[in-house]
């Protein structure tokens, strides 16, 4: 028999718990009942103790022998055992349950008795559920999810968001949130940071991230993504929502769909601006001018700079238009005049190469971070090399094209704080060229012929 304080401390640990329990010896007899079976049932312990298993009282005689199998039957198998009954009430009322028994052991395995707990079963089937979602939404829902907790560290990570991080879930927890993706970590945390704090936004987000090995799908993006996010405040429920146990972040991959929708917007702005420059060059008496108002007018959101270069003879360009327009070009830009001045492009040079195959040549500096101070002055001697601006990392040859004949080239150039020039924007480029050279053939052409008398149209200025 154990020592009193032992017992003592058994009957303060058994009635200290949140869950009905009661036990039997191997013949059935009832040995221990708790506090809170009591509360449940409303029968005490000294009138529950004692009496042979529960028939009778705490159970319809229909119900005792199903029950009685179901419960004592843990002294012949291994492990608990799950089970739903009803049980009756003090006052005769009944109480369906959900309960667990499981045998006990002396020293030598020899069984002992059983113990079962039991509880309300519409109680447990609400932590049961929240278990069912959390099991669902990590580990069968088609989205990305992320369990943060209160100190901004990764508590748990589903299959589907380990595989869009491109990382080993397993080697995720614990992590700080801000180290997730491998770039777009701060602004993730600065929102997973608000949501705790404050609640969080009342609408889903587009995050711009980049997963950890970097590698892009073929968008143009880089490596970057863009994910729907979603964020919830997780309050513990005893705390009246001033404690957050933390965050929950839910993400889909939306990065085709937004960059379909940034194309379109791209292809109307610019169709737009083709528009608008193609009605103000036809008002205009000098074809070079037309010229200049189409590059001046293809700069906006595209590039900082334009320059425009002839082909005289088969591989000797001179400069004569510098856009924006006016400008005499930051150096080594040459200025722009009437009878052109030679640009002394080495071999290679992209415009050259522009010449050569009849089409456009994308040239950059490579991958550039625009607060590296250590990187400017290579930029400014890779742009000085090709005779274009100091501040250019990134160029785009695009020849001139008109009646079977190159005529030149028109070159575009972005600075280091720009991305590099895209396929897309080398379509755009291409149309301009297009535009340009037939100004620059029409004025080829008026330079042989006298001009025609000029008309206005009603209410142009």
């Amino acid at each position: 028999m154990p020592p009193a304080g032992d017992t003592d401390l058994l009957a303060a640990l058994l009635d200290g718990m949140d869950a009905a329990l009661c036990a039997f010896d191997p013949d059935g007899t009832v040995t221990h009942w708790n506090r809170e079976a009591e509360r449940l049932l409303g029968w005490t312990g000294r009138e529950a103790v004692g009496r042979r298993f529960l028939t009778g009282w705490a159970l319809r005689a229909a119900d005792a022998e199903e029950v009685h199998d179901r419960v004592m039957g843990a002294l012949d198998r291994p492990g608990p055992r799950a089970a739903e009954f009803a049980m009756v009430t003090k006052e005769g009322s009944r109480l369906l349950v959900r309960a667990r028994s499981c045998a006990v052991r002396d020293h030598r395995g020899r069984p002992a008795g059983v113990y079962c707990s039991f509880s309300e079963a519409h109680r447990q089937a609400g932590p049961e559920r929240s278990l069912s979602v959390v099991e669902a939404l990590f580990t069968g829902a088609p989205w990305g999810a992320v369990l943060v907790d209160a100190d901004l560290r990764v508590a748990l990570v589903g299959p589907v968001a380990a595989r869009m991080l491109r990382r080993d879930g397993d080697t995720l927890p614990g992590l700080p949130v801000a180290d997730l993706p491998r770039t777009g970590g701060g602004e993730l945390e600065a929102v997973v940071r608000h949501v705790r704090d404050e609640g969080g936004p009342a609408a889903p987000v587009d995050l711009w991230v980049g997963t950890e090995d970097g590698t892009g799908t073929g968008t143009g993006t880089g490596g970057r993504r863009c994910w729907r996010s979603a964020f919830l405040r997780l309050d513990a429920p005893s705390a009246g929502g001033t404690a957050p146990l933390g965050v929950l972040w839910v993400f889909e991959d939306v990065t085709d769909a937004r960059l379909a929708e940034q194309e379109t917007a791209q292809l109307r702005t610019r169709g737009s601006r083709l528009h608008r420059a193609a009605l103000a060059a036809a008002e205009c008496e000098d074809p070079m001018e037309a010229a200049a108002v189409h590059l001046d007018s293809s700069l906006a959101g595209f590039a900082e700079h334009a320059v425009l270069d002839l082909l005289v003879g088969e591989r000797r360009l001179v400069r004569r238009l510098v856009a924006p327009c006016g400008a005499s070009g930051p150096q080594p830009c040459l200025p722009a005049e009437p009878a052109g001045i030679p640009v002394r492009y080495d071999d290679g040079h992209p415009a050259l190469q522009a010449v050569e195959r009849c089409g456009p040549v994308r040239a950059s500096f490579g991958p550039v971070d625009p607060l590296d101070e250590a990187v400017r002055p290579r930029i400014r001697e890779w742009a000085a090399a090709r005779r274009w601006p100091a501040d250019t990392a990134h160029g785009l040859c695009a020849a001139l094209r008109s009646r079977g004949r190159t005529l030149g080239t028109v070159t575009f150039l972005r600075g280091a704080g720009r991305r590099h020039f895209t396929r897309e924007d080398t379509v755009y480029a291409e149309e301009v060229a297009a535009r340009v050279a037939a100004s620059v053939d029409q004025s080829l052409l008026a330079a042989r012929r006298p001009r025609p008398e000029r008309h206005r149209r009603p209410g142009a200025g």
